[in-house]
C-alpha cells in the first residue's frame, strides 16, 4: 500500500473547506509492520490556523443549526458516498499507519459508514429532539398556567480528538463526529498523529460532501498536530462548547481539568479505557471450561489487546477447577501468534506497565509468550494474584493496554465481592455462571452494576454493538460522565441542551413544537406521548 500513501496525501490541514500549511513543524506517521516512517510529512497547524478553524466553526454553526434536518441527513449520506468512493485508498493508508490487517480496516470502515447512516435515519425520523409541550390553562386557580414547550438544541462548535486504536470508527468521521453533526453542531477534529493520513483522506470525503450539499464552510475542519499544545489551545478557545475524546485516563483527565478551569467551563465527554472485570463461578467452569478458555484467549489477544473493552482482570474462587481454567487459558493463549501493535510507543508502554506489575513480589506469571517476535509485536502474558493481595494494592487494577490479563484468585465469595467493590468505574463487567449459580448469587449483579456501564452474562466484553440500547461508558474513570454513551443513537444527547419556550406565538416556534406537528414526530403533550396535532 506504500504507493497509495505517496500518491494520495498532501499533509495539509483542512481549515473549513480550504487546505492550509502555514506552519514550520512537520511530522510523519509510522508503519509498525515495516518498522519505519511513512513517506508523507504532515504540517502541524499554527495558532492562527487553529483560531481560523474555530472562528469558521462558530460562523458555520450559526447557519448549520438552522438547516432542515432532511438536508443534514443528506449531508451525512453524502459523506458515506464520498468515503466509499475512496475506500481502497483509505484501507491502504490505514494499514500503512496501524499495522492492522486489511480485514480489520474494512470492518472498521463499514462500522463508520453504518454509524453515519444510523444518524441520517435519526434525523429523518426526528423524535430525538425530545419535544415536550404543556399547554396553557389561563383559568387555573390561583395562578394561570403558561404555555411551555421544550426541545433539545445543539451546544455549538465541538472538538473531537481522534483515537489511536480506532482510526475510523472513533476518529475523523466516527461516532463523535457523526453524532455532533447530526445534533447540528460544527466539528473540529484534532487528528491523531499516529494515523494522520487516514484522517486526511476521511476529511477529504467530508469536505467534498460539505461542498456537494451546500453546507456552510467551516462546519468541519481537520487539524494536524504531533504534540499536545494544539489540543490544549482548542479546548481553551472560548468559542468551543464541548469536547469528545477516546484515549488514556491521563489525557482525558487533563482535558477535563482544562475545560473546568475555563471562564466558561464546558463538558468533556471522555471515554478513558477500562480493565473490564470478569467474574467466573465454579459451576460454569465444570461445564464449559475448555470453550471459555479458548474464547477468552482470543478475546485477550484480539487486535493485540488494543481495545478499551479488553478483559484485563479475571476473578474466580480458589478451587481445583479454577486452577484448571488458569492452566487451560494459559495454554490456549500461548498457541496464538502475536500480532502487530499500532506504534512502538504503545508497545513500549505495554512492556513498561506489564513489567511493573509482574515484578511485584505477590504476582505470579502463569503464561508468557517466549519465542522471538518481529519488531512491534508484543508477547501476550497472563499473571495471577490472590484476592487479599489485590485488595491491598490498588495499583494492581490499573489498565495494561495490550494482550495481558490478571487472574485474581479469591478465598471465598465474601472476598470476591470485596474485590469487585474495590475496583474503579469500568466500561463493562462480565459474569460467567450457570443460570442456577446466578440465581443463587444475584447480589453479584447489584454489586457489579454500581461499578460498570454494561453488565455481560456469559460472553466476552470485546465487541461493542452499535444500537440504541448499547451503553458505551461508565462510572469514572471509565468515562467523565456515566449518564451518556459514546456509541449508538443516544450519543447525540452529549451535544445538545434543553431549551424551553414560554407563551410563544405558534408561528415563531420551531417546527417540532408547533401545534400542527409538521414533522409528525412523537411528542410528550400534557404528559402523554402522541403525534396528534394540538
Amino acid at each position: 500500500f506504500q504507493n497509495t500513501t505517496i500518491n494520495m496525501l498532501h499533509g495539509k490541514n483542512y481549515i473549513g473547506n480550504s487546505l492550509s500549511s502555514e506552519g514550520k513543524v512537520t511530522f510523519k506517521t509510522f508503519n509498525p509492520q515495516l518498522n519505519k516512517n511513512n513517506e508523507c510529512s504532515f504540517t502541524e497547524a499554527t495558532t492562527e490556523e487553529l483560531n481560523n478553524a474555530v472562528n469558521l466553526a462558530q460562523s458555520a454553526f450559526l447557519k448549520y443549526n438552522k438547516i432542515h434536518s432532511l438536508q443534514k441527513s443528506l449531508f451525512l449520506e453524502t459523506i458515506v458516498e464520498q468515503l466509499l468512493l475512496i475506500e481502497n485508498e483509505i484501507v491502504g493508508v490505514y494499514c500503512n499507519e496501524t499495522g492492522l490487517p486489511e480485514a480489520r480496516a474494512k470492518g472498521e470502515l463499514g462500522r463508520t459508514v453504518g454509524q453515519l447512516k444510523t444518524f441520517s435515519a435519526l434525523l429523518k425520523e426526528g423524535n430525538w429532539v425530545n419535544a415536550s409541550i404543556d399547554t396553557a390553562d389561563p383559568h387555573r386557580i390561583p395562578l394561570p398556567k403558561p404555555d411551555l414547550r421544550k426541545i433539545s438544541i445543539p451546544l455549538g462548535p465541538v472538538v473531537v480528538f481522534g483515537a489511536s486504536n480506532f482510526p475510523l470508527a472513533y476518529s475523523t468521521a466516527g461516532g463523535d463526529t457523526a453524532s455532533a453533526l447530526a445534533a447540528g453542531c460544527s466539528v473540529i477534529v484534532k487528528s491523531h498523529p499516529m494515523h494522520a493520513g487516514t484522517g486526511e483522506l476521511v476529511s477529504s470525503a467530508i469536505i467534498k460532501a460539505v461542498k456537494i450539499t451546500g453546507m456552510p464552510d467551516g462546519v468541519f475542519s481537520n487539524i494536524n498536530s504531533g504534540g499536545i499544545q494544539t489540543g490544549i489551545d482548542l479546548v481553551n478557545n472560548p468559542l468551543v462548547k464541548a469536547v469528545g475524546f477516546t484515549g488514556s485516563l491521563n489525557a482525558g483527565r487533563s482535558l477535563l481539568n482544562l475545560a473546568n478551569k475555563r471562564d466558561e467551563p464546558i463538558p468533556v465527554f471522555a471515554e478513558m479505557g477500562s480493565v473490564n472485570p470478569v467474574i467466573i463461578l465454579p459451576e460454569i467452569l465444570k461445564k464449559d471450561l475448555n470453550d471459555l478458555a479458548i474464547n477468552y484467549a482470543k478475546s485477550i489477544t484480539l487486535g493485540s489487546g488494543q481495545f478499551c473493552t479488553n478483559p484485563g482482570i479475571i476473578i474466580g474462587l480458589k478451587s481445583a477447577v479454577f486452577t484448571q481454567f488458569v492452566n487451560s487459558l494459559s495454554s490456549n493463549i500461548l498457541d496464538i501468534s502475536p500480532s502487530c501493535m499500532l506504534h512502538p510507543n504503545i508497545l513500549k508502554n505495554f512492556e513498561k506497565n506489564k513489567n511493573a506489575l509482574i515484578t511485584k513480589n505477590n504476582v505470579k506469571v502463569v503464561a508468557e509468550f517466549k519465542a522471538s517476535t518481529k519488531p512491534n509485536y508484543p508477547k501476550q502474558t497472563l499473571a495471577l494474584v490472590t484476592g487479599a493481595d489485590f485488595i491491598n494494592d490498588k495499583n494492581l487494577e490499573e489498565e495494561i493496554f495490550g494482550p495481558f490479563s490478571l487472574f485474581v484468585e479469591c478465598e471465598n465469595m465474601n472476598q470476591l465481592k470485596s474485590v469487585i467493590k474495590q475496583i474503579n468505574g469500568q466500561l463493562t463487567g462480565t459474569i460467567l455462571a450457570t443460570n442456577n449459580e446466578m440465581l443463587m448469587n444475584k447480589d453479584l449483579i447489584d454489586i457489579l452494576k454500581e461499578r460498570v456501564g454494561r453488565v455481560i452474562f456469559n460472553g466476552v466484553p470485546t465487541g461493542v454493538e452499535v444500537s440504541p440500547s448499547m451503553l458505551h461508558g461508565g462510572p469514572y474513570p471509565a468515562s467523565t460522565d456515566s449518564r451518556f454513551t459514546a456509541v449508538g443513537i443516544k450519543s447525540i444527547d452529549r451535544w445538545v441542551r434543553p431549551l424551553s419556550y414560554q407563551d410563544f406565538p405558534n408561528e415563531l416556534l420551531p417546527d417540532s413544537l408547533k401545534n400542527n406537528n409538521p414533522k409528525n414526530i412523537l411528542r410528550l403533550v400534557n404528559g402523554v406521548y402522541t403525534k396528534n396535532k394540538i
